[in-house]
């Protein structure tokens, strides 16, 4: 078995942990519930639960990780009593990996389908429904998917196969570091048009009106949601960084570090959207239509709005590409830690499994469009990212929770002693009775209502 390797440095664990979390949720779906719910005043009531629901479980998933040295294939083997099951929580991890990457993987190639057109001028001079025929045209073609596919798992199954420190580790750094010098280029372009005022108000001035007019439980659920999916918990993804982390510093302020990361580059995704939509009259909508269709008709009316729109979708090829690397990175460790394989062996398997478990989801929105698993205008992708984003996060860290704080499983004290161990913020104590019995029951209302919304609302 290969010896386990270390981040060279701090920076590089917080950026690449950032980078798993940040993901393409924080660009079209950030800033649109932002704006529905009421600007600065939801993203008060998101940082709260940011705190209370996300903090202490990524805190656990980086726990697990540290004390076991393992990647959650083998994590729980470790640190379980003897005789009990936990075990089996390390399955369900490696199948949320598995399936985020089944239609992550499309996803970040339709990311650098984008660049491409952009790079090459395809949309200037296009008229809306052009624009909108270009995304169509793309999602109808099943070789160009594949083929952007292709290269996206290429691409970053090669930086996986460098190792931990001279791949994953560098090059991220690298794509971090541009997306955040990309986003602020945008930021100040979108800030600066003729009209951007009024977006900027509608984005950053609290409205409680908004609350009051889409309900204060309807507001609560959507920023409970957002704070808890966008850190991907639950599947394991954390828990390998933590393993390649020493005891130099502790957990809560590592953790502390990553969500401020997360949120900065949600709020900045917030300040390039707002503005450029309101000036030149657009509706931000939700999802992929904000930002394979409105985004680049905004990007043909600037000036130079080839360029930025080029900028846009590398921001947005690395923000996809940081969550793939730091996911294969996981599953990559998954088949050293269980079978011993060498890091080449197991980028070379997986690599090929990969492009054969992605193909569902390429082919659902063309030679497979047929099918529609969740209902009428549902794709192969919808019931993937359903059973991830509402199912095997939630259980997940329900059970890394609950494994963190029971007797029966690795337990309080424990869980204390490793995520306190080094200089830093130590976990609150007086938080035991709150992670033990109130946050196990948020999470348990977070899935049924993730149910309850997607079949009977």
């Amino acid at each position: 078995m290969e010896k386990r390797e270390h981040f060279s440095s701090r920076l590089g664990f917080i950026l690449i942990s950032a980078g798993c979390a940040i993901g393409l949720g924080n660009v079209w779906r950030f800033p649109y519930i932002t704006g529905k719910y009421g600007g600065a005043a939801f993203v008060l009531i998101y940082l709260v639960f940011l705190v209370i629901l996300g903090l202490p479980i990524m805190v656990m998933e980086f726990s697990v990780g540290r004390a076991s040295q393992k990647s959650a294939a083998r994590s729980f083997h470790v640190l379980e009593p003897s005789g009990t099951k936990w075990h089996i929580t390390g399955y369900l991890a490696m199948a949320g990996n598995y399936l985020l990457m089944m239609f992550y993987t499309t996803v970040g190639g339709w990311m650098l389908y984008y660049v491409y057109k952009m790079i090459c001028g395809e949309f200037v001079g296009t008229t809306p429904e052009e624009v909108g025929g270009i995304f169509n045209g793309m999602l109808s073609d099943p070789v160009a998917m594949t083929l952007w596919m292709l290269i996206t798992v290429l691409i970053c199954f090669g930086i996986c196969s460098l190792g931990l420190q001279k791949g994953v580790e560098r090059i991220t750094k690298v794509m971090m570091s541009f997306l955040l010098i990309i986003l602020i280029i945008l930021c100040i372009r979108s800030v600066t048009l003729d009209g951007a005022a009024e977006g900027i108000r509608f984005y950053l001035i609290p409205d409680f009106g908004k609350i009051l007019e889409n309900g204060l439980g309807e507001v609560i659920f959507a920023a409970m949601g957002q704070a808890f999916f966008t850190l991907s918990l639950g599947i394991g993804a954390m828990a390998i960084f933590g393993s390649y982390i020493s005891k130099e510093h502790r957990l809560l302020g590592e953790s502390m570090n990553i969500c401020l990361l997360d949120t900065l580059i949600a709020l900045m995704a917030g300040l390039v959207i707002f503005p450029a939509c309101f000036a030149f009259g657009v509706d931000p909508g939700e999802g992929p239509g904000l930002v394979f269709v409105t985004l680049p008709n905004i990007f043909n009316q600037m000036t130079g709005g080839r360029i930025f729109g080029t900028l846009f979708f590398v921001f947005m090829s690395f923000a996809a590409m940081s969550t793939i690397i730091a996911v294969f990175e996981n599953i990559l460790s998954f088949s050293m830690d269980l079978w011993g394989w060498k890091r080449k062996k197991a980028v070379l398997i997986n690599g090929i499994l990969i492009i054969i478990l992605s193909m569902p989801c390429v082919l659902g929105f063309n030679v497979l469009s047929g099918i529609t698993p969740l209902g009428a205008g549902s794709t192969i992708q919808d019931l993937e990212d359903f059973i991830v984003s509402n199912n095997l996060l939630p259980i997940g860290s329900l059970l890394y929770l609950l494994f963190c704080t029971s007797k029966r499983g690795w337990g309080w004290k424990n869980f204390i002693e490793e995520a306190d161990a080094g200089k830093g913020p130590k976990f609150p104590q007086w938080s035991r009775f709150y992670v033990s019995y109130i946050l196990p029951l948020i999470i348990l209302f977070i899935l049924i209502m993730g149910y309850w919304q997607k079949f009977f609302v």
